[in-house]
């Protein structure tokens, strides 16, 4: 089994600021939060600091959408039921197809 990387704490903690900065009503993608987290083209990095919130977190990972607008949790399940309700009330609205308009809500 490898050695966990120590520098992997802190850039889950970037990523999760970054996530934080994302403004009420606004959406990013993975690389988007990549990018303004200083990890250019590291979309997958993101994800998994997504997948490593702690139960309970306030960091609004709903607000983060694949590069097509939309949710990268499996269709039909309680998490993208939830990601979806909660982007609904901050006025975010996802299309039949499940996608939203980037450039009407992209940050």
């Amino acid at each position: 089994m490898a050695d966990k990387n120590p520098m992997d704490g802190d850039l889950d903690q970037r990523i999760w600021l970054t996530v934080c900065a994302i403004p009420l009503g606004k959406l990013a993608t993975y690389g988007d939060v990549a990018q303004r987290a200083g990890l250019p083209g590291a979309a997958r990095r993101v994800g998994a600091a997504l997948r490593k919130l702690p139960q309970g977190s306030n960091v609004p990972w709903h607000r983060v959408v694949n590069a097509s607008g939309k949710s990268s949790l499996p269709s039909g399940t309680q998490g993208a039921g939830r990601q979806r309700a909660l982007l609904a009330d901050e006025g975010v609205l996802l299309g039949s197809g499940g996608a939203a308009i980037l450039r009407r809500y992209r940050w």
